[in-house]
């Protein structure tokens, strides 16, 4: 595989999964902690998606082949696998918080019950 992505292209790259970040951050809801947990896990894995679609999937297509065409980045494919990855990560954020699997709200929880005595 040959990497030819240039500066613009992950200047683009990034921009493209800081907005998906973003969005999936607004998508997510709930408080402070919760909204930014999804905006840097959205942009990361935004970010990671672009760069494997683009490099690894479309990486062999020719520039006729691929339009537009941003200094070796696919746009229109890289947008797609964000709006798709930013899905993902709101979907699972949300059963996550259904089922009090966060980890930053691990320790908040109040004690109840039997297991009080285990958490003076």
């Amino acid at each position: 595989m040959q990497w030819d992505l240039g500066l613009e292209g992950l200047a683009l790259l990034a921009a493209i999964a800081l907005v998906f970040g973003v969005a999936a951050g607004l998508l997510v809801g709930g408080g402070r902690p919760r909204r930014l947990w999804a905006i840097g896990l959205g942009a990361v894995a935004c970010f990671g998606a672009g760069l494997v679609t683009s490099e690894g999937v479309f990486g062999s297509s020719t520039e006729q082949d691929l339009q537009p065409y941003v200094d070796g980045l696919t746009r229109d494919e890289v947008l797609l696998s964000s709006v798709l990855t930013t899905v993902v990560v709101v979907v699972a954020m949300r059963y996550l918080a259904r089922h009090g699997h966060e980890p930053h709200l691990r320790h908040a929880r109040p004690a109840v019950g039997r297991h009080r005595a285990l958490h003076p």
